[in-house]
């Protein structure tokens, strides 16, 4: 559990009313249970959802909000039955922390999928009935089972983008079989779930193509990320020349756009996978008869994945292109994301920023 108090173990930033503003704010973290992890958090990536939670925007939020769930840290302490990790040990925790443990998609390593409903790492309600409180904090304490090992070659700033962003695309590219080399993937939008979208596929060795309405975005695409082609969506020619070429899309655009430009470019048995969150989605129903393909969707995904991608990171030498941030930038930050103004993801330096 957890409970506020002007002088709580926790330091942490929270929002206290819809306006989303961010500022000081102290609570207390709850004791550590027997299968319990407690982490000093070093680092925690900024996600969109930490925009839609401290502005109220699903009509959900519960203030004093504490966003964050992209965690990074060292373990403290560790409960008697704790066997996985030890204290010093790099660790990050996601976006839930909690589940039934006991339905066919806990029991099969896919907890976000929890028939009675995941327990979101902040403005979540917990089984005993208090308010998660998110990474943008001192420190967290975790069950164990909700806590994965980062390896310790690996940079615990990089790491954190991982924990919501990376999941996000890795998800679904192992489900749906995007790691066969030589098969062509589309990414639609290059934020940041969609660079490492096109980091992931490199690594896969697919050939990738960037699909983007801002022809800015082309150089960073092609040289600094390694794209094999970058195409302006708008640009009919280019959309055109692509026709049946593309064995997968993966559409991370959070704003609304057309679907039947982009399903017109799969190939026969094509898949589209959407992990960003516009308003509606449509498309001709003839766009996928007739091509025999698929549209799917992803969010997070489950701690056997996971650590799997956290592991597989770190042997492959992928690291999400971040800007380091203190905590005091946080809400210039939420504002900057909101303009898409970021390459490709802010992360908070908790251990330096957070006194």
């Amino acid at each position: 559990m957890t409970s506020e108090s002007a002088d709580g173990n926790c330091l942490a930033w929270a929002a206290s009313d819809p306006s989303g503003l961010l500022s000081p704010y102290k609570f207390s973290r709850r004791a550590l249970g027997s299968d319990d992890v407690s982490l000093n958090i070093t680092h925690c990536g900024v996600c969109y959802a930490d925009v839609v939670c401290t502005r109220n925007k699903f009509g959900d939020s519960k203030y004093p909000l504490v966003p964050g769930h992209e965690i990074a840290g060292i373990v403290k302490e560790v409960g008697s039955n704790v066997r996985r990790f030890k204290v010093g040990d790099h660790v990050g925790v996601g976006t839930y922390v909690n589940s039934c443990r006991d339905c066919e998609y806990c029991n099969d390593g896919l907890e976000v999928h929890c028939v009675r409903g995941a327990v979101f790492t902040f403005n979540g309600v917990d089984v005993d009935g208090t308010v998660t409180k998110g990474g943008y904090s001192s420190h967290i304490v975790v069950h164990e089972r909700y806590c994965f090992k980062i390896p310790d070659n690996y940079p615990l700033a990089s790491a954190a983008p991982l924990l919501c962003a990376g999941i996000t695309v890795y998800t679904p590219m192992m489900r749906h079989k995007m790691n066969q080399p030589g098969k062509s993937l589309g990414v639609i939008g290059l934020g940041g779930l969609g660079h490492l979208a096109v980091k992931f596929g490199n690594a896969f060795g697919l050939r990738v193509t960037v699909f983007s309405t801002s022809i800015s975005k082309k150089e960073e695409a092609l040289n600094l990320l390694g794209a094999d082609k970058f195409v302006v969506s708008s640009d009919e020619q280019q959309m055109m020349a692509l026709s049946k070429s593309l064995d997968f899309i993966i559409d991370t655009a959070s704003g609304d756009h057309p679907f039947d430009p982009y399903l017109s470019l799969l190939k026969t048995a094509g898949v589209l996978v959407l992990v960003g969150g516009p308003s509606e989605v449509k498309f001709s129903p003839g766009n996928i008869l007739m091509g025999m393909r698929t549209v799917s969707g992803s969010v997070a995904g489950g701690t056997k994945d996971t650590q799997e991608m956290l592991d597989f990171c770190a042997a492959h030498g992928i690291h999400p292109e971040i800007e380091v941030i203190p905590i005091q930038y946080a809400n210039e930050a939420l504002e900057r994301l909101i303009k898409k103004d970021v390459k490709y993801r802010f992360v908070i330096d908790i251990e330096n920023s957070l006194k």
